[in-house]
């Protein structure tokens, strides 16, 4: 079982940058898949980034080249970079994480087995 622990999220301007932070209560070394949503009301679950065991990372057009997802294996936790906030990055941005290993699919395509509670990020224009 593993517990994660968002923290980081608040109110910035555009522009702006906030780095989100996941505690995890297991070995992140050990998640074959780790990565950020996030999700507005009314519209659906978004895939962010994400990274797989041996450190590569993967971005949403949207937040390519602004947004860095890291982790680091020694305290396990994971972490979220974001710079360039735009209005439309507002949303709740979730942790999750998962330890299996599925051939055949890549790490955005996992239907995740540990989830956050999420943090509120806001950017006003």
């Amino acid at each position: 079982q593993v517990q994660l622990a968002e923290s980081g999220g608040g109110s910035v301007q555009a522009g702006g940058s906030l780095r989100l932070s996941c505690a995890a209560s297991g070995n992140t070394a050990s998640a074959n898949c780790m990565a950020w949503f996030r999700q507005t009301p009314g519209k659906e679950r978004e895939w962010v980034a994400d990274i797989t065991i041996r450190g590569r990372t993967t971005y949403a057009d949207s937040v390519k080249g602004r947004f860095i997802i890291s982790k680091d294996n020694a305290k396990n936790t994971l972490s979220l970079q974001m710079n360039g906030l735009k209005p439309e990055d507002t949303a709740m941005y979730y942790c999750v994480a998962d330890n299996r290993i599925i051939d055949g699919i890549s790490c955005r395509q996992y239907d995740y087995n540990y989830w956050g509670q999420g943090t509120q990020v806001t950017v006003s224009s």
